[in-house]
């Protein structure tokens, strides 16, 4: 059975945690903006889409379909997401394993490091915020 239940959820968490990455380090977003970027997750189980649009200041986010073409696609399933955030899966094994399909410069997905680096620190609390599970599926 997947994590989230519904893109309702997952949409939920995810606008929690970047709220918290945002107050956490207002200058959390810089190596996205330097890279000017615009990356999209499209997930599935549960089908959900979060646009992150860093081509300039002040990073915009959105959540379901966007209008904006993306410089970085990433398709994955909402619980690959998850244990790439959890720090459990490595997204070099994810893209390996063919659990990533990414559409773009893949370089640039360079420039989401220090993101994954803060969601790692704050998304197990969130999950627990959300009475979800603090692991990986099938860990």
């Amino acid at each position: 059975m997947p994590i989230y239940t519904s893109e309702a959820q997952l949409y939920r968490c995810f606008q929690t945690l970047f709220g918290i990455i945002e107050a956490h380090d207002s200058k959390a977003a810089d190596a996205l903006l330097k890279a000017s970027l615009a990356i999209t997750f499209q997930c599935t189980q549960p089908t959900a889409s979060i646009t992150i649009d860093a081509r300039r200041a002040p990073v915009q986010l959105a959540y379901g379909q966007a209008s904006l073409k993306p410089t970085i696609e990433v398709g994955l399933t909402a619980d690959t997401l998850h244990c790439l955030l959890l720090g459990e899966m490595r997204l070099t094994k994810a893209i390996g394993s063919d659990l990533v399909n990414l559409k773009g410069p893949v370089w640039k997905t360079l420039s989401l490091a220090d993101i994954f680096h803060y969601a790692q620190q704050f998304y197990p609390g969130v999950l627990e915020n959300n009475g979800l599970p603090v692991t990986c599926p099938g860990a």
